[in-house]
């Protein structure tokens, strides 16, 4: 790993960013586990399920085409036309919640989220917004300005979270944080939009409709590619809430935010500068498979010692740190490490998809992902199967979905 490569220095810099700023929930995460019980863990999870499922198509997929256009006019379009199109989704959701809002709370079976189902519509139009202004920030290879937001957005979740909990403030602590983060991250990312004003003027009405129809495959395909991967990772989450409980749900989403954490530790980083330098070797060369073995060795390099070393000692680990209540989410964390360690592998290069525009068999992978998550906990419920054996099954067919596709993400950056 040549630490002079473009590709190293700018990994480095989004990593030093995300290294920090992973190491504030870190630190207070053994705080936070005496300020709120698993309960408050799981409305927050809920919430964060609901809000990252439409989150994730808040734009129509249309922020993965703000890397791909050799001009910045085009791209500025791109974002415009994005940010049009949260716009619209969060006043939707809005309108929904208020009209139906006792029938959503039926159909989640908990009514401690009741009053945040209102605070939906505004996370999903922040997540939104920060796709767009990531990629747009990507494209511009401001890592710096990035990593910074990156930051600041967990430098706020931990203040208003420790304010709160200290006051005893239960889940409004908790989302109240997930909030502001997001809303001082977007600040932070536009300032890069807005002070060129001469892209900003280069907005029009024609160039957007001409652009949607020209990456019409990203809400066409990767849109409902990209839902079935969300649902198959937070719908879960809400079926958990239903048909375990909702203390289960806390457990479980202590160990989803721990173990994720490499992902958006180093994974994102990496999937950010692969996804920029894999998209010049295609320009290039038509295939992106130099860049592509690079970064799988990585990935292998980095994840393979880590979570073993973390298969021998999470159980006893998460006693120590969050206290002994929380060993039973010990237990759940060793029977995931081996799927969050393929997951790690596999998700950077999974962008592969959308730099080659393979916008429809990406759609059918994450139908793979969505049809096992939703046979496997349906099983579990219809044969009252014990959480720990459903994670047992969990964990052994996906973490075998995901070595596979990476055959197939090495098959398509050939140019197969």
């Amino acid at each position: 790993m040549a630490i002079k490569s473009d590709f190293t220095k700018n990994v480095l810099t989004l990593m030093t960013g995300t290294t920090i700023a992973q190491a504030i929930p870190i630190a207070i995460s053994p705080i936070l586990t005496r300020l709120y019980t698993p309960e408050d863990f799981g409305v927050l999870a809920l919430f964060v399920a609901i809000t990252s499922i439409f989150g994730s198509i808040a734009n129509g997929r249309y922020e993965l085409a703000i890397m791909l256009p050799k001009k910045d006019e085009d791209a500025i379009n791109i974002f415009a036309l994005g940010f049009i199109i949260v716009s619209c989704l969060s006043l939707f959701l809005l309108m929904i919640i208020v009209l139906f809002h006792n029938n959503i709370l039926n159909l989640l079976h908990n009514n401690s989220i009741s009053l945040w189902l209102y605070f939906v519509p505004i996370a999903v139009f922040f997540i939104g917004l920060f796709n767009i202004l990531n990629y747009f920030n990507n494209r511009k290879k401001q890592y710096k300005d990035l990593a910074k937001a990156t930051i600041i957005k967990s430098i706020a979740t931990a203040i208003v979270q420790l304010s709160l909990g200290f006051f005893k403030a239960g889940v409004a602590g908790l989302i109240s944080g997930q909030l502001a983060s997001s809303f001082v991250a977007n600040i932070t990312l536009l300032k890069n939009i807005l002070k060129d004003k001469i892209l900003i003027s280069k907005i029009s009405k024609i160039k957007m409709i001409a652009l949607a129809k020209r990456y019409k495959n990203f809400p066409k395909f990767s849109m409902w590619g990209v839902l079935a991967n969300s649902l198959s990772y937070h719908f879960i989450n809400i079926l958990i809430s239903s048909f375990f409980s909702l203390m289960t749900l806390g457990y479980y989403s202590l160990v989803q935010r721990l173990l994720a954490m490499p992902s958006s530790l180093i994974g994102k980083s990496i999937s950010q500068v692969f996804f920029q330098q894999a998209t010049k070797e295609k320009q290039l060369n038509g295939n992106a498979i130099k860049i592509f073995k690079t970064t799988l060795i990585k990935l292998l390099i980095i994840s393979i010692p880590s979570f073993g070393i973390l298969f021998f000692i999470v159980e006893d680990l998460f006693a120590f740190v969050f206290g002994e209540e929380w060993r039973i989410a010990g237990v759940y964390a060793k029977i995931v490490i081996p799927f969050f360690c393929i997951n790690f592998i596999s998700s950077p290069l999974a962008i592969s998809m959308s730099i080659f525009e393979k916008q429809k068999s990406g759609l059918y992978i994450n139908l793979i992902l969505i049809v096992s998550s939703l046979t496997i906990i349906l099983i579990a419920k219809y044969y009252n199967i014990p959480f720990k054996n459903y994670l047992i099954l969990f964990a052994t067919i996906q973490s075998l979905n995901y070595f596979l596709f990476i055959f197939y993400y090495h098959k398509v950056v050939r140019g197969s």
